[in-house]
This record gives C-alpha cells, structure tokens and sequence, in this order.
C-alpha cells in the first residue's frame, strides 16, 4: 500500500531534563510527533509531509534540517522574515509532566494565512492529521480557512484524523474551544480524543459518553484514550481494549504516539483490536524514555 498522509500544525524547540541542571533539546510538537512516529512505523511507499510555518533563522534551519533527515517533506513548510520557532520546557514529576511555553513569535501561527498554499499542501493526501492545538494557535478566521481547506481536500477523497488535544491555555475561553473542536470533529473522519481531557471540558462521565457525544456530530469511527485505563472505540460497533501496563518515565507523547500506532495498524489494513493493540504498544514504548520522540521498534 501507499500514499501520502498530511500533518498539519506547530513543530517547536523542546528542552527535557537531561541530568542535574542539565536540558536535552530536541524538536517536537503534537502533530509533528504523530508524523514522525508514522514515518517509523509505516514502509518507505508513504510520503509523509508536514504542513506549517518556520523562520529564516538559524533553529528554524535547523528544525527543518532534522524534518528532512527523519523522512518528513518539508516542501509545504513556509518560511517567514518575520517570525521564529516556538519553545516549550517539559518538568517532569513522578513520571508526569508539565510544560512552559514560549510561543508568541512562533511562525506558525501563521500557517492558515494563503489558501492557495494550504490546497497545494493538501493536495492528494490519502489521510490528513490535525488537532486541537493546530487550531487554537490561530487566528479565528484562519482557523475557519483551516477547517474549510481541509474538508475540501475531504471532498477530494482525504480522510481527515482529528486529535482534540485540549489546552485551555491557548483558548480565549472554554466555550471559544469546544466551539471549534466540535466544528473540527463535525468534518473529520476519525476523531482521537483523550478521557481526561472531555470528562474535564465536555463533562462526560465515561468514555462511552465521549463516543456517543462525537457519534452524535456525525462522526463515523471515534477512539478514547484512557491513559493506562480500557481504551474504547467505534467504527460502526463498540470495542473496549485493555493495554498492557507500563511504567511512565515520561508520558510526553503518549497519545501522539497512539495515534501514529494506531492510524499506521488502520492504513496496511489492520482490524480495529489490532489497530488499538498498536497503537497501544507504541505509546507504551514511548512513555518508558524522556523526551517526546525516542526510538522505538
């Protein structure tokens, strides 16, 4: 099989604790993360690009150096004078972690800007991947430009997987959020969410709530992660699946990293226990090593 699959959204400097006073920098970002584990987990006939924004500085030029030597396209990834990178710190505390972020000056923010650029980027993708924090670091125009642009690719035969992510931070208010994260989910094909984040923002008691509220927008096959709980999904019946218990050192990625597992599983034609089971052993790899992206088999 082949094709090519479209990751939308923000790549920014990481710093990870390395040691004492010590900090590791990498590259990372939700979105970015899930292409990156999909470019190890899928064979060399995909073509994997990503679709943002970057400086004309030195640690822009060197993040779209590291895109390129980990099998990422850059052709879509525009470069602006006017702007940088944004950075993030991870703290970790028991295996949990937090970050900070600096990310005013981030160029991507202005990656919804040209719709002509946005359809030749999205142009014969097989699959497109996006999330919530694609949307929130925009504008409110751009994030309707977004939407729109990628469910016409949609019309066009994409299929759209959609991540929430919630991050209230990076929202005006929680009803602005859920407004376009349910604008997002209502045009998406997959959505991915987190428990802990809808029973947070949305309420929902269970996971099967969850499913049931994205089912009600339309939303043909929704997944739930649970952090080590029961993951519960639909595709036009109900599956539960329990994965194997790992001990977190880092759980920074865990659930981009589910996605690429499962999205890859779903791509070569896997069954849906087989595509959660993946997806699963991926993320479980991953929260074992610091920092977002690790090697993994």
């Amino acid at each position: 099989m082949a094709g090519r699959i479209v990751a939308v959204g923000e790549c920014m400097v990481e710093l990870s604790p390395a040691g004492a006073d010590l900090l590791r920098r990498g590259f990372a970002g939700d979105s970015f993360n899930t292409a990156w584990y999909l470019r190890q987990k899928l064979p060399e006939t995909w073509q994997i690009d990503y679709l943002s924004a970057v400086g004309q500085d030195a640690i822009s030029d060197q993040m779209l150096g590291f895109m390129r030597q980990s099998g990422i396209g850059v052709a879509h990834v525009a470069r602006r004078s006017d702007a940088t990178v944004g950075m993030y710190l991870i703290t970790l505390e028991h295996g949990e972690r937090s970050f900070t972020y600096w990310r005013d000056k981030s160029a991507a923010r202005h990656l919804a800007d040209d719709p002509a650029m946005l359809a030749q980027g999205l142009a014969g993708a097989a699959l497109v991947v996006y999330s919530g924090i694609t949307l929130a670091i925009l504008t409110e125009d751009r994030r309707e430009q977004l939407i729109q642009s990628i469910s016409e690719a949609r019309a066009r035969g994409a299929r759209v997987a959609f991540d929430p992510n919630m991050r209230e931070r990076l929202w005006q208010n929680r009803p602005t959020m859920r407004h376009w994260i349910e604008a997002a989910a209502r045009r998406a094909d997959i959505v991915l969410p987190s428990f802990d984040e809808e029973t947070l923002i949305a309420g929902d008691p269970t996971s099967e709530a969850t499913i049931a509220r994205y089912r009600g927008m339309g939303v043909p096959m929704v997944v739930v992660k649970n952090g080590a709980g029961a993951i519960r999904a639909w595709d036009g019946e109900a599956h539960r699946f329990v994965p194997l218990q790992q001990r977190a050192v880092d759980s920074t990625a865990a659930g981009d990293s589910f996605n690429a597992g499962f999205l890859a599983a779903l791509l070569q034609g896997c069954n849906m226990h087989d595509c959660l089971d993946q997806g699963a052993a991926l993320a479980g790899q991953v929260i074992r090593k610091p920092g977002a992206l690790v090697a993994v088999k």
